[in-house]
């Protein structure tokens, strides 16, 4: 093999990955790859940064190994010389597939044509947990939001079905963390009880799953395969409202598992009270254990998740740009793994680093931003009472009660800061109160603010949902 031949392996295999992915990929992720060396059976790739590591990992892993193969030798083993300190030109090397010595990191697949349940009940060494290892407790970010949850997951995985929150039923909108939150409890119990049988499924394999051993005639192997779980984890419970045979079927299984002893875990949507089309028998087992809501992180949480996520990755970002990201990015935590990932690639293909200026154009392109129409003291007053479930009317008149008055004096702080409205105007549109207690509310408010991280963080809220409205 000559010096540089495993130069022209790895042309040979750029080649073959531009004709199977999309050019914007291929330019963002794969055209700063360099061919360190190739000792006849490791192949050592280098790659700009940790996050183009993690993302090639994530997402093109099989393609890669697939091209590597067919070019290099079946089994090449590959490792990735990644440059972690771009000032002083250190690197680390990382082997592919790195994950939790716990959970083996096979592919997750989504195909629930090719599942196991018809089969006799696999040893626990042979089971796979279909668990992401990816999701952990080290890269979980805890704020106000998930704390509730977070606290109960961790008390499950130290002793799982030996504490009161079992069931364990996590609700929230989409892209809070409840997927990451359960396949966090799920790794960390393989980790500490390796003989316990763990299984992640989500609501809408399990149905299909039943659903082909219904058309096999083989429902007692569905049915004995999953009652032999020790840690049952379902994701996006809602998904069987209306699914009568289904709901029966899972109904059993839940009692089985509860009586003797097994954990379950489940996430939906919304909680179970809302849960329509859904059994009454099978609403009542949720509420047995712990009902814990992951609501939208605020900004504080945000800016947290988003420092984690770029230091994580090896890559810098200004605190105007981590700021900007966190106040108009607030439907879920994806958006704002999204936004960063867009940065990344901008700044890999432009050759440039990040700066406020880019992060506006992303952020604009990514998510519906404020129009430039001015706000007006209604609008104000209208968010602050909905934030705190408070009718308008009540802030208008003249109660005196102290949640009334905050509101008021919050309406008031944030229509002086955010509208061209006079003080006195200010004063008569909320409440016909005079230009006074107009600076008196905000006097009262700025004071708040600067004691009272809580507070702030709520305010900092209200700010960001007003630039959106």
């Amino acid at each position: 093999m000559t010096d540089n031949n495993h130069v022209v392996l790895w042309e040979r295999c750029l080649k073959v990955i531009a004709d199977n992915i999309q050019e914007y990929a291929f330019n963002t992720f794969f055209q700063s790859i360099r061919p360190v060396k190739f000792d006849g059976s490791t192949l050592v790739l280098g790659v700009p940064s940790p996050f183009v590591c993690e993302y090639l990992e994530e997402h093109y892993l099989d393609l890669l190994r697939k091209v590597i193969y067919h070019h290099f030798g079946e089994g090449t083993r590959l490792l990735y010389s990644v440059l972690t300190d771009k000032e002083n030109q250190k690197t680390q090397q990382w082997e592919s597939d790195r994950s939790s010595s716990a959970v083996k990191a096979k592919p997750i697949t989504h195909d629930g044509n090719k599942v196991a349940p018809s089969m006799p009940v696999p040893a626990v060494q042979d089971l796979d947990p279909r668990l992401n290892p990816k999701y952990n407790f080290e890269n979980f970010i805890e704020g106000l939001s998930n704390k509730l949850s977070r606290t109960a997951g961790e008390a499950v995985a130290q002793s799982p079905a030996k504490t009161s929150f079992n069931p364990l039923f996590i609700y929230g909108p989409s892209g809070v963390g409840k997927t990451h939150l359960v396949n966090a409890i799920g790794t960390r119990i393989k980790e500490l009880y390796p003989e316990k049988r763990v299984l992640y499924v989500s609501a809408h394999l399990f149905q299909v799953q039943y659903t082909n051993s219904v058309r096999e005639n083989t429902v007692n192997d569905f049915i004995n395969f999953y009652q032999s779980i020790d840690v049952l984890i379902i994701d996006d419970i809602q998904e069987f409202a209306a699914l009568t045979k289904t709901q029966n079927t899972f109904f059993h299984i839940f009692n089985h598992l509860h009586q003797t002893g097994k954990q379950l875990i489940l996430t939906s949507d919304r909680s179970p009270v809302m849960l329509q089309g859904m059994e009454d028998r099978l609403l009542t087992r949720f509420k047995w254990g712990l009902i814990a809501e992951m609501e939208r992180p605020n900004v504080e949480l945000r800016k947290s998740i988003l420092r984690d996520k770029v230091q994580r990755d090896g890559l810098k970002f200004p605190e105007k740009v981590i700021d900007y990201i966190a106040e108009n990015v607030d439907e879920s935590v994806r958006d704002l793994e999204g936004i960063v990932i867009s940065l990344m690639a901008h700044s890999t293909v432009y050759n440039r680093n990040v700066d406020i200026e880019m992060a506006e154009r992303v952020v604009r392109k990514a998510v519906r931003m404020v129009e430039n129409k001015p706000l007006d003291v209604t609008d104000v007053l209208e968010k602050v009472c909905e934030h705190y479930g408070v009718d308008t009317a009540i802030v208008y008149s003249k109660a005196r009660k102290r949640e009334v008055v905050q509101v008021r004096q919050i309406a008031m702080y944030l229509a002086k800061k955010h509208t061209e409205a006079s003080s006195a105007k200010i004063g008569k549109l909320i409440g016909k109160r005079d230009h006074a207690t107009v600076l008196h509310a905000c006097k009262i408010v700025t004071a708040q603010l600067e004691v009272d991280k809580v507070f702030k963080s709520e305010v900092e809220e209200l700010e960001a949902s007003l630039r959106r409205k």
